[in-house]
């Protein structure tokens, strides 16, 4: 069995020594052997060449190292075998810090705070409590869920809004496009864990900032956008962000990564930019979770988490 590993964006030798102690005496290349490589069983990817795996012909699966797989779908020349994503407590739980270090920030007047001591400037804001604020999450995966949770000891009310019916305890579910306008009505801070498909590309955007709660605790609503930069109109943020549509913003995606030197959202007072750190893929933790699909695999077994292309997650 030998496995492909091709990423961009990630140190690779990181990932090359997980692989190689998880699976001893199993051999592990960076790169096809010739351009038609058969001996290659299983590809590990984040941002793959495109065309590199359409060469390989006794291709049993792709793997992806992160939540999304928009990155593998992007190459139009896929070969027709399984792709698997990966579900890990590790990246979930990740994730859902993030979210929950990002609403609390905002909700407890981080950006006015900062400006303030910037200035030297003694003032105490007025602070909403946590069940007069609603934070909405678009996107009820894993992802969406878990967040959810993490919000709840806090005491936030809670909304969600996913393309189809879900069901999530404590949280007022929304779904479709019917139901997006009254879902974005109800909310006070916008969190995005939505992933990137032709449905959702460039959803964030200016119309969409328009339907948000205006009156809220804090003057006006709050983004959040931990998903995938495909979804953001950043024009429209910082249109949005110079209107008062939006208060605040905190983004982790961008729709160009890394992030340009000259996009202003660097240095706007009202974005506070990280770099798609939300939940950085652990080897140490991930890798075993894509060889236990690979050994399923190898005894017959049905591999999980499989990606719907046509939906596009």
């Amino acid at each position: 069995m030998t496995v492909l590993l091709s990423i961009t964006g990630y140190p690779s030798k990181t990932w090359l020594d997980a692989l190689e102690k998880a699976l001893p005496g199993r051999r592990i290349v960076t790169e096809p052997t010739g351009a038609s490589d058969p001996g290659i069983d299983y590809a590990v990817v984040w941002k793959q060449p495109e065309g590199l795996l359409s060469t390989l012909p006794n291709l049993k699966a792709i793997f992806s190292i992160g939540a999304g797989v928009d990155h593998v779908l992007r190459d139009k020349s896929l070969p027709d075998v399984p792709i698997a994503r990966i579900v890990a407590e590790d990246l979930t739980g990740r994730m859902s810090e993030y979210v929950a270090w990002r609403v609390l920030d905002h909700h407890r007047r981080g950006f006015a705070y900062r400006a303030q001591q910037a200035a030297g400037q003694w003032n105490e804001r007025v602070q909403p409590a946590a069940g007069a604020v609603t934070v909405g999450i678009m996107g009820l995966g894993e992802l969406g869920r878990d967040a959810a949770e993490k919000l709840k000891p806090f005491g936030f009310k809670l909304a969600g809004w996913s393309r189809t019916k879900k069901q999530v305890p404590g949280v007022a579910c929304f779904a479709g496009d019917e139901e997006l306008s009254a879902f974005l009505g109800t909310t006070d801070i916008l969190v995005v864990l939505l992933p990137h498909t032709p449905a959702t590309a460039g959803i964030l955007d200016r119309a969409l900032f328009a339907k948000l709660k205006r009156a809220t605790p804090f003057g006006g609503p709050i983004l959040v956008n931990a998903g995938r930069g495909g979804l953001q109109n950043e024009a429209d943020i910082l249109a949005a962000l110079d209107a008062g549509t939006l208060l605040e913003a905190s983004l982790d995606v961008f729709q160009t990564e890394p992030l340009p030197a000259t996009s202003p959202l660097w240095h706007h007072p009202k974005v506070f930019v990280t770099p798609h750190a939300a939940a950085s893929s652990d080897p140490d933790a991930l890798v075993p979770l894509i060889v236990g699909q690979i050994e399923a695999l190898e005894r017959g077994e049905a591999l999980k988490h499989l990606v719907d292309r046509t939906a596009g997650y």
